[in-house]
């Protein structure tokens, strides 16, 4: 099952870490063991090769999981998280899975248990289980129109959006509906630590006649940037490139060309948060059930109406890739053949447990709002002020108060 695969382990405890180890490399797996947070980090970001997945404990002796995680997805795209945590960390593990973690699992575990979950995060083809439109909003279609007619000609585009909206699979949607679809396809990950100079010319030479694309295209280096344009002024290719939501603000800053941006800009599809298009979410969701479910032993009926109902209420900090994470573990935990909500939402379970004070729950709404207005802003203190309608003086005193 897991025979070539390379997986990095970050595990302070000596038998738990041998455990894990010992199962991995019977499985057939390569693996790099570390013990310490910073180790952790160092070991995801320069790999010796391409990193399968990370096996993270939450509570580590320099640090935690979450910090590994956010660390690592700071410089680069992260590759699947699987967070180890204790029962009284569930609420740091659910964060993470909104912020892009792959899934958790609870102390303690059994190996089948745990080799399963990891199995499911591993699939080799990140597409499987998607659908190839964008979804039966509005929004979705408008972005799907743009695909269709960007695919009719041979301009540079740009994808612009979010993290885990898919806008690889919609470069590659535009390039299948090309002219140019029996040529090349290929992909340079600019968010790769230590810079794309050297992926960069291998995929110019490789790209021929067919379409590049740039993931990422806001991070590449000046040099970089003259090559690529340098490149596209006398080649045959086509260029796509994706970006976030903030190119802009770095061309007015000088980090990147305004020549680059006005040939990306003038073909460009942004791409909506699921947050802007709910119904989305819920039929993306059932599309991914129904992939996943026909490769399951004994297949799950479907997704329940309250738990559709939560899916819909659900605000997707981490988008698509966040729906997925939790599918897949609903899938996995769920008790009979339907998925409920708190299969897909453990922190349902956590906070009926308890009656929280008014001021309590106070603070973990403010909490939550905090966090979702400095992630939509990439962690501008001053501009999540401004979405929160407060003083940015107000923001500090509250983000210090809350351990933000």
């Amino acid at each position: 099952m897991l025979t070539g695969r390379y997986l990095v382990l970050i595990e302070d405890d000596a038998l738990m870490g041998n455990s894990i180890l010992q199962r991995l490399e019977l499985e057939g797996a390569n693996i790099t063991w570390v013990k310490q947070a910073v180790r952790g980090v160092a070991a995801v970001r320069t790999p010796r090769r391409p990193v399968d997945a990370v096996i993270c404990d939450i509570r580590l002796p320099d640090g935690t999981g979450e910090e590994v995680f956010n660390a690592v997805s700071r410089s680069i795209a992260p590759p699947p998280f699987l967070f180890i945590t204790g029962q009284g960390e569930i609420d740091q593990a659910v964060r993470l899975l909104r912020a892009g973690g792959a899934d958790y699992m609870t102390k303690p575990f059994d190996m089948p248990a745990f080799l399963g979950r990891l199995a499911l995060i591993l699939r080799p083809d990140p597409s499987v289980g998607l659908p190839p439109q964008t979804g039966i909003s509005p929004l979705a279609r408008q972005v799907d129109a743009l695909v269709a007619e960007f695919a009719l000609h041979d301009r540079p585009v740009l994808i612009r959006g979010q993290r885990g909206l898919g806008k690889a699979r919609i470069a590659r949607r535009i390039h299948d509906l090309s002219d140019r679809r029996a040529a090349p396809f290929v992909t340079v990950n600019a968010f790769r630590e230590g810079g794309a100079g050297d992926e960069l010319g291998t995929a110019l030479e490789r790209v021929g006649d067919g379409t590049l694309f740039v993931n990422g295209v806001g991070r590449l280096g000046s040099r970089d940037q003259d090559r690529m344009m340098d490149a596209l002024g006398d080649a045959s290719f086509r260029l796509i490139a994706s970006c976030g939501t903030r190119i802009d603000e770095k061309a007015e800053a000088g980090g990147f060309r305004t020549d680059a941006l006005y040939a990306l800009v003038a073909n460009e599809i942004v791409v909506p948060p699921l947050s802007q298009r709910t119904e989305d979410a819920a039929w993306l969701a059932g599309q991914m059930f129904q992939s996943l479910n026909a490769r399951r032993p004994a297949p799950m009926r479907g997704i329940s109406e309250l738990a559709m109902t939560a899916i819909r209420d659900h605000d997707w900090p981490g988008n698509g890739r966040e729906l997925r994470s939790r599918l897949l573990r609903a899938m996995d935990v769920a008790a009979g053949e339907w998925i409920f909500p708190t299969d897909i939402f453990p922190e349902l379970n956590e906070e009926d447990r308890e009656v929280r004070s008014l001021s309590e729950v106070r603070a973990m709404a403010e909490r939550r709002q905090i966090m979702k207005a400095l992630d939509r802003t990439g962690g501008q203190v001053a501009e999540a002020a401004r979405l929160l309608k407060v003083s940015r003086t107000t923001l500090w005193e509250k983000m210090q108060k809350l351990g933000l």
